[in-house]
This record gives C-alpha cells, structure tokens and sequence, in this order.
C-alpha cells in the first residue's frame, strides 16, 4: 500500500496532550457563556461517534450529500484537471473520498485531520481500496494555513471539503478559514465544498438529536475527553445535550445543559455552573445558494458550478481559486 509517512504538525506537550486543546478549554470555561470550539469534540471516541451519526436515519446530510457525489461525479471529474493532488480537509474517516477518487484523476490524495490516531486509521483503509494511489496523511488543525507536503508540490491542487463542516463557523471565521485554504492550495487550486440548506426548523433540530441519542453521546463525550486528558473532575451526568435553533443567526447549536448547579476543576482551575448554564459546543449554520456564492467570493473563491438535490436539502459547490490582480 502506497502510504507515506504522515506529516505531523500538531504539537504535544510532555504528558502527550494538545496545548491548544488545553489553552481552548481554560479560556472557553472562563468565559460568561462556557464554550469549547467544535473540532476538539473529535477524539478518536467522538470522531466514531460522529460517523455514527451520519448513519441515523435523522441526520440527512451525509445521505444526500453522497448522493450528489454518486449522480454528479462524473461531471466533477470534466470540469478538474488530470493528474492533481486531492487534498481533504478534516478528512475523518474519508467515508465519501472514494466516491471522488475513483472519478478523478488523482496522483496523490492528502488527508489532513486533526485527530491522528483516527486519521491514520482511516488512511489504512482507504490505501486498501486504493493501493497505486501515493496517500500522504497530515496530521494538523485545518482552520489554519497548512504546509503541504514537499512531494505534491509540484501538482494541481482539488481542496475537497465535504460534510457542510463550513457551517460550524460563524461566518467571518469561515471566510477566514476560506481564505487560509486559499492560501494552502494556491494558485490555479479548486475546491469542491459542502454547504447544509436552510429548511424546516423541526427537521433540523431531529438531525442534531437523534431518537437514538448518538449526537447526544457525541456531545458529551467532550466532558469525558476533558476529565481524562486535561485532569478533570466535571460530574458528566449532571449535563444534558441540548439541540437548538438559533433564528438570528440560521443556524442549529448544540450546547451542553447543567442539570444542577455545580463545581469542578479542569488542570487545577476552579469553575462553577448555575442549573440552567450551558457550554456551548457547536454551531451548524444553514445556507441558500445566493449566500453560498457570496461567502466564496468574499473568500476569494470563484464559483464554478453548483449542485443540488430536488429536495435542496444540501449543496455541493466547485470554485476556482480567485485570480489575484492589482486592481478591479
């Protein structure tokens, strides 16, 4: 199998834990509303969390999203060049990355996530299915500029961004974060991205809570990653996850609910919660396909062609990376 050595970015302190994570969730607890960004939910536990998720029958996104992939591949692969490098970002378990690679012509394919232990796993697997295909994992937090590695330079570049994880930003962050895939593909790069459709609020509030309660588990397996790598004592059965439609903002939160109030400690800091306080956890926030358009542009991205299924449930966008010029 044609696996590289992953390129590791994330830093580790001496007790084998992320500084970022540490320094995300002190800051967040000490906060007036708790929260913690929504990529540290993805532990190796909560990332096979989420891909269960994606096989309940409420959550529609990862359905019709692999359906778009299946019916609009092969056009996908017309519109990109020959002999480029797909690079994923926030690959997870890479479940829709075969739908793309067996349509286009890849010389290498780049998985970048911040979960190694996960990302090697899948890496694994996906080199089974496609053992001639150089696969060069990067361990590393997206959300910032990412140095690719040196043996695909010299290639075409397909940022490959599904799973309408855009939406998990507000939005000036995820011009930003826009902005800084810009800057890691480069120029003459496309990037073919997911984006979740506004629609019924009850539908939306179903797919964050699931009658199995698997979102759930997902949500506070967060609590249990802080107990054990941040030396935590957060009473995990005192919190409740919490699905809500914020209408201002169009977009679904989760939030994790104190049952009671309560103390705690996290690396030796002292926090209190009243009954009623959350930790909000993470944003989903939902799109039409004029804003879609308008936050690539904004991003420095050119939209090239827009999918969608009959239901518009769910939106697959490709853009060119936007000619930089001197002046209008």
């Amino acid at each position: 199998m044609a696996v590289h050595a992953d390129l590791r970015i994330v830093e580790h302190d001496g007790d084998g834990i992320d500084p970022a994570f540490r320094a995300a969730v002190l800051r967040g607890f000490g906060e007036r509303q708790k929260a913690v960004p929504a990529r540290w939910l993805y532990d190796l536990v909560g990332s096979k969390l989420f891909e269960d998720i994606t096989k309940q029958p409420e959550y529609y996104p990862t359905r019709t999203e692999t359906r778009l992939l299946e019916d609009n591949g092969a056009e996908i692969a017309r519109l990109n060049r020959k002999d480029l490098a797909v690079v994923e970002f926030g690959s997870g378990s890479s479940i829709k990355t075969p739908l793309l690679l067996r349509e286009v012509d890849a010389a290498a394919y780049v998985p970048i996530d911040i979960s190694g232990e996960f990302l090697r796993q899948s890496t694994r697997s996906l080199a089974r299915l496609f053992p001639e295909l150089p696969i060069i994992p990067v361990e590393a937090d997206f959300l910032g500029s990412v140095q690719l590695p040196a043996s695909v330079r010299n290639l075409s570049f397909l940022g490959f961004f599904p799973g309408s994880t855009i939406g998990n930003l507000v939005p000036r962050s995820a011009v930003d974060l826009l902005r800084s895939m810009r800057q890691t593909l480069g120029e003459g790069s496309r990037l073919l991205i997911g984006f979740d459709c506004l629609k019924d609020e009850s539908r939306l509030i179903s797919a964050y809570d699931d009658a199995r309660g698997v979102t759930a588990a997902f949500n506070v397996n967060l609590l249990h990653r802080i107990n054990r790598e941040l030396d935590g004592d957060i009473p995990v059965g005192r919190f409740r996850h919490a699905a809500r439609w914020n209408a201002d903002w169009r977009r679904i939160e989760m939030h994790l609910e104190a049952l009671e109030d309560i103390d705690f400690t996290v690396s030796g800091r002292s926090f209190a919660m009243r009954q009623g306080e959350t930790i909000h956890t993470e944003n989903s926030h939902k799109y039409t396909p004029d804003e879609v358009r308008l936050l690539l542009q904004t991003a420095g991205w050119t939209p090239i062609r827009l999918w969608s299924d009959p239901s518009a449930d769910f939106l697959l966008a490709l853009a060119d990376a936007t000619e930089d010029r001197s002046a209008p």
